[in-house]
């Protein structure tokens, strides 16, 4: 997801079989060690962080430690947690204080690369030049694109914000290609 994103990842890491993942950590890996850092291929500024978090339910005290873990660190643009329980009401407010973005998500909806699917359609993140170049030529505004939801699977997999544009590409045997553009709202 991260190089998806554009950080980059090194190969070693994503090529990782599960033999070698389990001679790194263990048989049964402390998840709340898990880290992952990365940096933007195109922006070394943006770093994103990935915490793993333990697998009871998060509360406040959870958060206020990974709170106190980040602020020594660099600055992040970007947190994410992954959790395997809840998340209490009182640790998403204590989240809601952490100065970068926050994304939360629940370990198993990591457990397929849904861009993957073969019956889901190729998204590709435009740049704000290609979204300039793409209101011009149809002359339309923003608001006139076809929306999709910042809590859409694929929005929250790319980490989309608002205004953001996708070129989504459908392709099959009847409709061969057929391209659509959405704007996150």
């Amino acid at each position: 997801m991260l190089r998806d994103r554009g950080y980059a990842v090194p190969n070693s890491e994503i090529e990782l079989s599960l033999q070698d993942f389990r001679d790194r950590h263990g048989q049964t890996p402390d998840v709340g060690a898990l880290r992952i850092s990365a940096l933007h291929r195109d922006d070394p500024s943006l770093k994103t962080l990935v915490i793993f978090c333990p697998p009871n339910i998060v509360k406040v005290n959870v958060i206020r430690a990974i709170v106190a873990e980040i602020v020594s660190r660099d600055s992040l643009s970007r947190l994410i947690l992954v959790v395997q329980n809840k998340i209490t009401s009182q640790a998403s407010k204590a989240v809601e204080l952490i100065s970068c973005k926050v994304e939360i998500f629940q370990i198993l909806d990591l457990l397929v690369n849904i861009t993957k699917h073969e019956l889901k359609p190729k998204h590709q993140v435009l740049t704000d030049g290609e979204k300039e170049s793409l209101l011009k030529k149809y002359s339309v505004k923003e608001k006139q694109l076809p929306r999709m939801s910042q809590n859409d699977a694929i929005a929250r997999y790319y980490g989309l914000e608002k205004g953001q544009v996708v070129r989504v590409s459908y392709t099959g045997e009847l409709t061969q290609l057929h391209v659509t553009y959405r704007c996150v709202w």
